[in-house]
């Protein structure tokens, strides 16, 4: 195993809007795929990258999320509590800040699975961060090897693993963001304790040179709503 972030901000507050009716009263973290529930997935792949304690965010039925999570008895679990307000990408991870400490960390969203083809993706992302060079370092997925990227918004990479990130529906970008990256804590530093979305801090890094990729050699399944929830749970099986 190569060395890596021993520490994770697992981002699972989201109220799951998409994957209603499911989330009428399941939280989005705790929906079964393939008899698994997505968190426990997300939580079994960073402690099997090395991680040893998650911070995990909660808002949206938090308790149920807590008590799931007292169960687990593989790592430390650290719960950042949102229940006063959804603080958006950016704001989950400032609010949490004071527990992620201060080496870098990996930051997982709780509904990007994948099935591995090669190296194992984190293994791979793990092997490519270069602190020297980067602040931040996405895991990404090729344009037609995923279920759920279908939209033109994603990422330009050139030959150095520097990204541009693009919403313009005149680019077709051939990679996604699949929600799991090393980052430095200190880039958050100064921002507000408001929500805010992280893609302005992506624009900031990314002007210095400072927003790496790579990409994962595995078939990616964005888990967003029912049908592809149902989707994943086939190709898990």
């Amino acid at each position: 195993m190569t060395p890596g972030p021993t520490t994770a901000m697992v981002l699972a507050a989201g109220l799951g809007t998409r994957m209603r009716p499911l989330t009428d009263h399941t939280p989005k973290a705790l929906i079964p795929v393939a008899g698994r529930a997505l968190i426990d997935r997300v939580l079994d792949k960073l402690v099997a990258a090395g991680v040893e304690r998650a911070v995990v965010n909660v808002h949206h039925f938090a308790d149920q999320v807590e008590a799931h999570l007292s169960r687990r008895r593989d790592l430390e679990i650290l719960i950042s509590d949102e229940r006063a307000g959804l603080l958006d990408s950016g704001g989950g991870l400032q609010h949490a800040r004071a527990m992620l400490g201060e080496a870098p960390i990996l930051v997982a969203n709780i509904d990007s699975l994948w099935l591995e083809r090669g190296a194992p993706a984190l293994e791979a992302l793990k092997r490519a961060w270069d602190p020297a060079r980067m602040d931040l370092l996405l895991l990404l997925v090729r344009r037609g090897e995923g279920i759920g990227f279908e939209g033109p918004q994603g990422f330009l990479m050139n030959e150095a693993g520097q990204l541009t990130h693009s919403a313009s529906p005149d680019v077709v970008t051939p990679f996604a963001n699949v929600g799991f990256g090393i980052l430095k804590p200190q880039v958050l530093d100064g921002q507000t304790e408001a929500a805010f979305s992280i893609i302005p801090v992506w624009r900031a890094l990314q002007a210095r040179g400072r927003l790496h990729g790579v990409a994962m050699d595995a078939f990616w399944m964005h888990v967003g709503d029912p049908a592809a929830r149902d989707a994943a749970a086939a190709r898990l099986r």
